[in-house]
């Protein structure tokens, strides 16, 4: 146990979902003292940078419920369980976009938000994509809107809060740095 560590005295998992749960844990902190730490359990996902031959990055806008508004995302997805990160990105690539890649790329996993939850994001870089006249399906509960967006108008968007998902506000800067070590 490091210094810093909160030892598990007790966990009860409250809510099981289709995608997340939710449990609540009882800890030990590293001065003795005991609290409660709410922490949801998710499957990890993957979010896949998608660049057209002509440079546009392909972008989904979807309605979020959450934030009761549709936002422009780039495509992600869920991992099924014991799937390997990129044959989701694939899929999911798929499914969004109809495209699918010659050369997929890890770029860097992260967590979301790890003060309550161990959501990890896989981000790839996907290029030489090829639109699939027979393209897999969207899930049955999702609507998306294909856009393919310059470099400039996503940087446009991430201002007027259009996009406003940290992955996809990761994508454009990840986009613009490149640029700027290209123009060095």
């Amino acid at each position: 146990m490091t210094k810093l560590e909160e030892k598990t005295l007790h966990s009860e998992e409250i809510f099981s979902g289709k995608i997340i749960s939710l449990h609540l844990q009882d800890v030990e902190l590293p001065n003795g003292k005991h609290a409660k730490r709410e922490i949801i359990k998710h499957p990890g996902a993957v979010a896949i940078l998608a660049i057209t031959d002509d440079n546009k990055i392909v972008m989904v806008e979807q309605y979020r419920k959450a934030l009761e508004r549709t936002i422009v995302e780039i495509p992600a997805g869920k991992l099924e369980k014991d799937e390997e990160p990129a044959l989701c990105a694939r899929r999911e690539l798929e499914e969004e976009t109809g495209y699918e890649c010659d050369s997929l790329e890890l770029l860097t996993s992260f967590y979301t938000s790890p003060g309550f939850a161990d959501e990890i994001v896989h981000v790839y870089i996907a290029k030489g994509l090829t639109k699939k006249e027979n393209a897999a399906d969207l899930d049955e509960d999702e609507f998306v809107e294909l856009e393919e967006l310059t470099l400039e108008e996503a940087e446009q968007y991430v201002k007027e809060q259009k996009i406003y998902d940290a992955k996809t506000i990761f994508a454009v800067q990840y986009l613009q740095l490149q640029e700027a070590l290209k123009n060095k």
